[in-house]
């Protein structure tokens, strides 16, 4: 069984920055793509960031365009560990955050398509 264990979130001032980070456990990760997706108070669970997780994929990305020039998403594959680097961050931003991974190496922006969840991490921007 997999489990994603998200880390990392916390209460930032806007323009600040938070590293959240996602350990993957329970099989070898070698053709998956893990996602981020976030959810605000009273909204749907929107898509953030995703990249490959396989040997031939170099670690391809995909991002919201909300996020693009501020966020990175990066991998450890040692560490079996999936990263995403907020940085300009905004009060918009405010959400719990989860991580995701997909059984398929084929990009997916919604969460229904994904497999496994996290149990999140909230990040506070305050303005």
């Amino acid at each position: 069984q997999v489990q994603l264990v998200e880390s990392g979130g916390g209460l930032v001032q806007a323009g600040g920055s938070l590293r959240l980070s996602c350990i993957a456990s329970g099989r070898t990760f070698s053709r998956y793509v893990m996602g981020w997706f976030r959810q605000a108070p009273g909204k749907e669970r929107e898509f953030v960031a995703a990249i490959w997780w396989s040997t031939w994929t170099a670690g391809r990305t995909y991002y919201e365009d909300f996020v693009k020039g501020r966020f990175a998403i990066s991998r450890d594959n040692a560490k079996n560990t999936v990263y995403l680097q907020m940085n300009s961050l905004k009060p918009e931003d405010t959400a719990v955050y989860y991580c995701a991974a997909r059984g398929q190496l084929t990009l997916a922006t919604i969460a229904s398509e994904y497999d496994y969840w996290g149990q999140g991490t909230q990040v506070t921007v305050s303005s």
